[in-house]
């Protein structure tokens, strides 16, 4: 092949083909706010970096680059109210918060309120969706089909529920009701995304008797955790991994440690 028709398709395949890449970690030992502030800090980031890229020549418009990160955190006991949701869904008083050790913040995903805490994966996509797609409605239903497909890997079903965001389990001979095992939250800016999704692994489910979960009322449906079907304990870790591969099958990226 000649060397000029070469670096031609070099320079093609890097500013035209390249899959996005994605920073990938976890954090754990952290309070909520230091990882709001640090997500808040990465999306400002990007957001700044993608406005810089308008003045930049055409040809290095298209430059993909490792701005984009999916973070994945262990947190503490936290209940988080989104912007559509009502504070008399918290079931606790302020005084009961404190004496039960537990955080609560306003924030600006949508949805309601949710619990996050100690053997719950909670995942923050901090996403160009310019470099991806610009559908916000596919961008969340390839994050349920994560979780959908994560659950299958430990031999359990994950479906979808009309008009109810994030991933549920089927009423079986254990229990007569829908149970969520995983629910999704996510803010985005100039098409740069943040916040996102919680799935429980080992979750102390009681905590969850404490609000009403994501404004779900229903006699019908429950909350659940991968432990409480399979019936054991499962690495968070491993569950994190596999989370982590499916991620990347799914939105099409290159993962970088």
């Amino acid at each position: 092949m000649d060397n000029l028709v070469r670096k031609c398709l070099i320079k093609y395949n890097f500013a035209f083909n390249m899959r996005p890449s994605v920073q990938f970690r976890w954090i754990k030992n952290r309070t909520y706010q230091d990882v709001w502030d640090i997500q808040t800090s990465l999306h400002k980031q990007l957001i700044d970096k993608k406005l810089a890229k308008r003045n930049m020549p055409s040809s290095n418009k298209n430059v993909k680059d490792q701005s984009n990160q999916l973070i994945f955190c262990e947190h503490a006991h936290v209940f988080t109210l989104g912007k559509s949701g009502s504070i008399d869904h918290l079931l606790l008083s302020k005084d009961e918060l404190n004496y039960g050790n537990i955080e609560f913040f306003n924030i600006n995903r949508g949805g309601d309120i949710t619990y996050h805490g100690p053997g719950q994966i909670t995942g923050y996509p901090i996403f160009d969706l310019d470099e991806f797609f610009n559908d916000v409605h596919k961008y969340v239903r390839l994050i349920e089909e994560v979780m959908i497909r994560i659950l299958a890997t430990y031999g359990l079903k994950g479906v979808r529920i009309n008009n109810y965001t994030g991933v549920w389990l089927e009423p079986n001979n254990s229990s007569p009701k829908y149970r969520k095992i995983c629910a999704i939250g996510v803010h985005l800016s100039r098409w740069v995304s943040m916040h996102g999704f919680a799935f429980n692994v080992n979750t102390d489910l009681a905590y969850f008797d404490k609000i009403i979960p994501c404004g779900i009322a229903d006699e019908n449906k429950a909350v659940t955790s991968l432990e409480t079907e399979l019936g054991k304990s499962v690495s968070i870790d491993e569950v994190g991994e596999r989370m982590v591969t499916i991620f990347s099958e799914l939105f099409e990226f290159e993962l970088v440690k």
